[in-house]
């Protein structure tokens, strides 16, 4: 078989969010880097899940809303690839389209961001916490019951001024983030996996694009990162089979030890914390997919599924 042709020039579709470009510029630079002579083109988009605000984002189609307008461009061929956070991808893609994860991990935990407190034990009753993930505040409310958990949109400088004009005491987002925004002053404090486990894929970056285009594949090899990738196939195949999506308070979180043993802890629940499970499996890197299967095959047989089923009757 032929190696593919190399590529002269790319474009990378992208988010118009601060956050999404910088995330974008990270990997146009590493790909000039890595291929000389390559030139990199960055194509801003504005998605509806950059538009609708006003609305919880498990109320107005999820996380394909953000990524929906960037399939498109992709699709009629404006755009070779597109970069994603990974926690803001659906489980399941639709057809036609593939999905790497690149770059090492930036930090996967939530960041406690507050202008007069420390952490979140410190938060007096009845101080309000904003978030916009179920996720986050089915944990807040199973380890913090005395707090009010308020709906926060908008991308960082948006939540974070928010903050800042008094209409929270806290807010809740991810550490990666504001680090990659260099924002990491504004973080007081990292919460613990054991009071919110992190989304699938928070922390890590993706590209995707067209299923066979070999010649992007070809290009973007390099940027892969073993033990990254691993983490996040075990995750994603965790909320796979769990059928995660915004509207299930839903987290997963997979690490590697030095002894190359990929530790897996899964959660799931109801958004007000009246029920929830957790559980761990373990196994090598190299069964990483099948570790997520077989650990939310767990979870759904131990009530995970009544779980789902309460969802989606609420939903009706």
């Amino acid at each position: 078989m032929n190696a593919p042709a190399p590529i002269a020039k790319i474009v990378i579709a992208s988010r118009e969010s601060k956050l999404a470009l910088v995330q974008t510029h990270m990997i146009r630079a590493r790909l000039m880097a890595l291929h000389a002579g390559l030139a990199v083109d960055v194509l801003g988009m504005t998605t509806q899940g950059d538009q609708i605000l006003d609305r919880p984002l498990a109320q107005i189609g999820g996380k394909g809303l953000f990524i929906k307008e960037l399939e498109v461009a992709l699709a009629d061929g404006r755009a070779d690839l597109a970069v994603h956070s990974m926690k803001d991808m659906p489980a399941h893609l639709p057809a036609g389209f593939t999905l790497i994860t690149v770059g090492e991990r930036e930090t996967p935990e939530d960041a406690f961001v507050s202008n007069r407190h420390d952490h979140l034990a410190a938060l007096p009753k009845g101080a309000v916490v904003g978030t916009s993930s179920l996720r986050r505040e089915c944990q807040l409310r199973l380890k913090f019951p005395h707090l009010e958990i308020r709906s926060l949109r908008g991308n960082v400088g948006t939540r974070l001024a928010k903050l800042d004009e008094g209409q929270y005491d806290a807010i809740i987002l991810a550490a990666a983030g504001l680090r990659r925004l260099g924002l990491g002053d504004r973080i007081r404090s990292v919460l613990s996996t054991g009071d919110s486990l992190p989304a699938i894929g928070q922390g890590a970056l993706a590209i995707e694009f067209r299923e066979g285009r070999d010649d992007v594949a070809a290009l973007l090899a390099p940027l892969t990162d073993d033990h990254t990738t691993a983490a996040v196939t075990a995750e994603r195949a965790l909320g796979a089979t769990l059928l995660g999506s915004c509207d299930v308070p839903l987290a997963g979180h997979a690490r590697i030890d030095a002894g190359r043993t990929l530790t897996l802890e899964g959660f799931i629940g109801l958004p007000d914390g009246s029920r929830h499970l957790r559980d761990t499996i373990s196994g090598r890197p190299e069964e990483a997919k099948a570790l997520g299967h077989a650990l939310g095959e767990r979870l759904l047989a131990n009530g995970a599924r009544a779980i789902l089923d309460q969802l989606a009757a609420a939903k009706q």
